[in-house]
């Protein structure tokens, strides 16, 4: 087979079962590729003699009839998720040089049913950002570009190298989290599939913390079934985790391709916000079409408390990165920088150690939470946080799941919205009521814009009920039939 990275990964596994290749040969032709797309800065640490032993493994398990379901399979780890004896850095310069004596609970499960690491990916620092340019390690570049033109555009974020790796063909697939829309606005910008499970679904043991209560893992992959093949084996109920839900993970990929006649899809009012593109709402009601031709019934639900989820999100988010910030002291692990005394060798380290816009978030953060605001603030965002969760429980009075776009435009150029923090924060605006209220969220590539750039639909499910939207998924994909690649020019 000529072509090894460009298979899916649902025929990767079919090939490397059926022995028409070897582990080791396809994870050589990913290393070979990430080394060859150096330009798109989407691994920030390479492991290839690591990938190569792991491969070796995986033939020789699969010569004795005991593959697992991922054996032999090339993925990369966004840089968020610690790996055990391999720097993690979380983007962050304040944890250069940081590596885990310890594997996170999802990567353990990857490595379990046999995958392949191929390194760790590129990302906002400490998750924090919608374009991949807050990373310690410079942005992330799309391999998309607009049709006649060579401006480098975002990736998305924070998961900009989980997005960019997979669309450029440089993995299988990939690990990403979603805090307020990091895995699905990225999977919007680069022609890929990218689904946040319920919060709880996968353990958030070992995945370095930005906002505790809204952080979740998912998958990144080309495909519908590709990212069902992945989350069956990222997620599982983990005593290490608090939050983890201890409930049966069913088999993700018997759901695609299943009949969604009969199913009720909602399509909330709020989400139709003045000055969207003309061509994302075209594409919302293509999508609406296909639905329909597919025998779901369309019925327009009310989700009347949307507008103030950004607000609500960005109190919420910093308070809590504020508070699970603070250990990175210079004490016990990455970046130190010596002061004159305790007090100012603190300061000088985090001064160095992080970026902008985490200290910005950290500075909204501790504000919110201070004596005299934390009742106008964070309490406030609290309840109405409560409000917008209360508004998808009656939007299920009447659905089964609904449809949205998942970004309000394609991809952008970068450095285009990095002086304005408001207008990179409204990149969110279909996403974070889904993580404010727990449920599932998937993003699945149904067309592309005039320039030729992707745009993505999402679809919101409830609690527990990835499997629906696994179905409603490929049967988008089915009816968008979105075979668009990016032009190789990197």
């Amino acid at each position: 087979m000529s072509d090894l990275t460009g298979l899916t990964l649902k025929a990767a596994l079919d090939g490397l079962a059926d022995k028409s290749f070897s582990s080791e040969e396809i994870t050589k032709a990913h290393l070979n590729a990430i080394e060859a797309a150096s330009a798109l800065n989407a691994f920030v640490v390479n492991t290839p003699d690591k990938a190569v032993e792991m491969a070796q493994a995986s033939d020789a398990r699969r010569a004795k009839g005991e593959a697992g379901p991922l054996d032999g399979a090339p993925l990369g780890i966004k840089d968020l998720f610690c790996t055990e004896g391999v720097e993690s850095t979380a983007g962050s310069m304040i944890l250069r040089g940081f590596k885990p004596g310890y594997e996170s609970t999802v990567t353990s499960n990857l490595w379990r049913d046999g995958a392949v690491m191929l390194g760790k990916l590129n990302m906002d620092e400490f998750a924090m950002g919608s374009s991949n340019e807050t990373s310690a390690w410079g942005p992330v570049v799309n391999p998309w570009r607009a049709r006649g033109g060579n401006a480098d555009l975002t990736p998305g974020g924070s998961s900009g190298g989980s997005a960019a790796a997979v669309a450029a063909e440089l993995c299988l697939g990939a690990t990403a989290t979603d805090t307020g829309g990091s895995i699905r606005q990225p999977a919007a910008f680069t022609g890929t599939v990218g689904i946040k499970p319920t919060y709880g679904r996968c353990s958030r043991w070992g995945i370095v913390a930005f906002a505790s209560s809204l952080d979740q893992a998912g998958p990144m992959a080309r495909t519908v079934e590709d990212t069902a093949i992945l989350l069956r084996s990222m997620s599982g109920h983990d005593p290490k985790d608090s939050t983890s839900i201890n409930a049966e993970v069913p088999d993700f990929a018997s759901f695609c391709g299943r009949s969604v006649k009969g199913l009720r899809v909602g399509i909330p009012k709020e989400y139709r916000v003045e000055g969207m593109p003309s061509e994302i709402d075209a594409l919302w009601e293509q999508g609406i079409a296909w639905l329909k031709e597919a025998g779901c019934e369309i019925v327009e639900v009310s989700l009347p408390h949307t507008k103030y989820a950004l607000p609500a999100y960005y109190i919420v988010a910093p308070a809590e990165a504020s508070s699970n910030l603070a250990r990175y002291d210079g004490m016990r692990y990455g970046l130190r920088v010596e002061g004159a005394n305790l007090t100012d060798t603190y300061e000088k380290t985090r001064a160095e150690g992080f970026g902008p816009e985490v200290k910005r978030r950290i500075l909204i953060g501790t504000y919110v939470l201070s004596a005299g605001y934390y009742d106008a603030y964070y309490l406030k965002a609290l309840k109405v946080r409560r409000r917008i969760a209360d508004d998808f429980d009656q939007a299920w009075q009447t659905c089964d799941a609904l449809l949205t776009p998942t970004a309000p435009s394609a991809a952008f150029s970068l450095g285009e919205k990095s002086d304005d923090p408001v207008a990179m924060y409204l990149n969110d605006i279909f996403t974070v009521t889904v993580n404010l209220a727990g449920l599932p969220g998937m993003s699945v590539p149904a067309g592309v814009d005039a320039q030729g750039l992707p745009l993505g639909l999402q679809l919101i499910g409830r609690n527990l009920d990835e499997g629906t939207l696994f179905s409603l998924g490929s049967a988008i994909e089915k009816a968008a039939d979105f075979r668009a690649k990016p032009a190789k020019w990197w």
